[in-house]
């Protein structure tokens, strides 16, 4: 997901998002827990995804977003 993509969501966008992310993350810790794991690359994928979320929400709440 680039950041540029979501600057033009909404904050309940943006909170959606973060579920699904959240979730995903989840489902790939349980599948690389019973060795089902396909693509590692993925979790590091999410994982950053998961950050850059938050870091536009919190610009977003204190009003930095530019």
């Amino acid at each position: 997901m680039k950041t540029s993509e979501l600057r033009a969501k909404s904050q309940q966008e943006l909170t959606t998002a973060l579920d699904e992310l959240l979730k995903e993350q989840l489902y790939l810790r349980m599948q690389r827990g019973t060795g089902q794991l396909a693509k590692p690359s993925r979790m590091n994928e999410v994982r950053k995804d998961i950050a850059r979320v938050k870091t536009l929400m919190n610009e977003q709440k204190s009003g930095n977003a530019s």
